[in-house]
């Protein structure tokens, strides 16, 4: 049984492992449902997922597991994961349901939130409890404004969307709880829409989101070409590569490598914008990482203002050279 104080939070997976923003969505649920003195529920909706869910119930920081089988949930469509969560919602009303902010969290949240008359707020930051009741932190006008949102008590759940790379990931392994199986009314209606073939794409961010160091491309490398810069870099670095949401429109890099409030929020160890002004739009998808290095010949860059450390100069004079010292040290 799930109680009114209790926070529910859904355990995405894909290919057998947890989606790191899951992974993220339960830390922030356990800040949470200790402050409301409840217990932190991961429901894990799929089709044959006794594995992934014996994963979830070592993760740290969770009290149960719960598993929703029905072959209807996988592969993904947003009717039966809305049908299957809203159910156990309806029949165990708990008082927040956390949802990672993931392109298919993203796609049921809403749905999951209008069966259940809750408010939804979505890609949240930070989250904190006034009163007795949720509060949530996200960003407005593409990152330009932080607002703080606090959930009235209208008896329904507090629903929230965790924002990628907004929270330290729990960590697996680190703790034991009980697994729980329950059946979810997904009806002929929730059916309507089925997945008859899945095309290869350029993968959905979580290269991205896992990577302990990223560099980063944007406008200032003056075209697609000269991206083999910030890749050379990378491969010296051991780094993922990201891009601006200018370079991305540009048609330079892909969706997936876009990093920013339209693409993707992260928070490696080390981010190195290499050419990027530094957007507001950018900035919200990456301030969040430990050290950031920005190289920009304009000493007036936005970049500068989050930078940990900032070299003003030509990237064409400065990456080569910083790529040659690195393998000079490494060798």
């Amino acid at each position: 049984m799930i109680e009114p104080r209790d926070v529910l939070i859904i355990g995405e997976h894909r290919h057998g492992d947890p989606r790191l923003v899951a992974l993220e969505t339960i830390t922030a649920g356990r800040r949470i449902a200790d402050a409301l003195g409840g217990e932190l529920v991961i429901l894990v909706p799929g089709h044959g997922v006794g594995k992934i869910a014996n994963v979830f119930s070592r993760v740290s920081g969770v009290d149960r597991v719960i598993t929703v089988e029905d072959p209807g949930l996988s592969p993904f469509t947003p009717g039966p994961w809305s049908a299957a969560i809203s159910s156990i919602a309806k029949r165990h009303r708990p008082a927040v349901i956390m949802i990672p902010g993931s392109i298919t969290g993203r796609d049921y949240a809403a749905r999951v939130a209008a069966r259940l008359d809750a408010g939804l707020v979505p890609d949240v930051t930070n989250l904190w409890t006034e009163e007795g009741q949720l509060a949530a932190q996200r960003a407005v006008l593409g990152g330009r404004v932080q607002t703080a949102i606090r959930f009235s008590g209208s008896g329904g759940p507090s629903m929230v969307t965790i924002a990628p790379g907004a929270f330290p990931r729990a960590v697996v392994g680190g703790g034991s709880c009980t697994i729980e199986s329950a059946k979810s009314a997904i009806s002929v209606q929730d059916m309507l829409v089925s997945v008859v073939e899945v095309s290869a794409h350029d993968g959905d961010g979580q290269a991205l989101a896992g990577a302990e160091r990223i560099v980063s491309g944007g406008r200032g490398l003056g075209k697609a070409e000269n991206f083999a810069l910030v890749e050379e870099l990378a491969k010296v670095l051991d780094a993922a590569v990201g891009a601006s949401g200018a370079v991305v429109g540009a048609g330079w890099r892909s969706h997936a490598d876009q990093v920013g409030s339209t693409g993707y929020t992260v928070a490696p160890r080390l981010y190195l914008a290499v050419g990027i002004s530094g957007a507001p739009q950018h900035l919200v998808g990456m301030q969040g990482s430990d050290y950031i290095v920005a190289i920009n010949r304009d000493p007036d860059a936005p970049i500068f203002k989050v930078a940990s450390f900032g070299i003003v100069g030509d990237l064409f004079e400065v990456v080569p050279a910083l790529i040659a010292r690195l393998r000079k040290t490494s060798a």
